[in-house]
């Protein structure tokens, strides 16, 4: 199986289809690669069509008329991102950004549907994929309405070690990225970060954090 192949057969999007699907699959991909700070689409765009991430990071965001960001998610490999514009037949919602030198695999919209017209599975996953999507803006709907910031970094943590399955977590963005996502500045966040340390948490080295009380961290988040 091919790199493009392996990378399509092991995104979620794609769970459970046969080797014949996904080379259908594959014939529609078309292969982009994007720079540091590159924009991959402005919101207002026409939803021509979604990605999933070969290698590199990017960040969704919305911007507020003084110009503020807030981040909405960052995506990484085997993720997909702009799905829910191009299901719906409307513009993109919010901005797309490498934050990582990035390979993309982009899937153009009538392609796309024209292959799950004649696929259930294929529909199937993408119901499941958006659901996601949506029970993810709700979890962060929540922390930013209702939790204090340092509520919202020891659930993020939590959530960072159960999806990376360690204790020792690997940021991947920036402190700036990070305080962004959080509904905060980075001023606010390091001192955050120096508290939970003092308080025996967590250990912070670097891009590197390791989780020294979860139990701790679940009863500041609210958990």
């Amino acid at each position: 199986m091919g790199i493009i192949l392996d990378i399509i057969s092991k995104a979620p999007l794609f769970s459970g289809l046969t080797e014949n699907q996904l080379k259908e699959i594959k014939s529609i991909t078309v292969e982009k690669r994007f720079k540091k700070r590159e924009i991959i689409f402005s919101e207002g765009d026409d939803g021509n069509g979604f990605f999933v991430v070969i290698n590199g990071r990017v960040k969704i965001f919305k911007l507020s008329k003084e110009g503020k960001e807030q981040i909405l998610h960052i995506i990484g490999p085997g993720e997909p991102f702009g799905e829910v514009a191009v299901f719906s037949g409307r513009q993109f919602p919010a901005n797309a950004e490498a934050i990582a030198e990035s390979r993309l695999l982009f899937f153009p919209r009538t392609a796309f549907v024209d292959l799950i017209s004649g696929n259930p599975s294929l529909s199937l996953n993408m119901l499941a994929v958006l659901s996601m999507r949506l029970r993810q803006f709700t979890v962060q709907v929540e922390n930013l309405s209702l939790k204090e910031v340092p509520g919202r970094m020891a659930a993020y943590l939590i959530q960072l070690a159960d999806e990376q399955k360690n204790d020792l977590i690997s940021l991947n963005i920036s402190k700036s990225q990070l305080a962004s996502l959080l509904g905060t500045i980075p001023e606010t966040l390091s001192r955050i970060f120096a508290k939970m340390s003092s308080q025996k948490l967590i250990d912070v080295k670097g891009g590197n954090i390791r989780i020294l009380n979860r139990r701790g961290l679940e009863e500041l988040s609210g958990e």
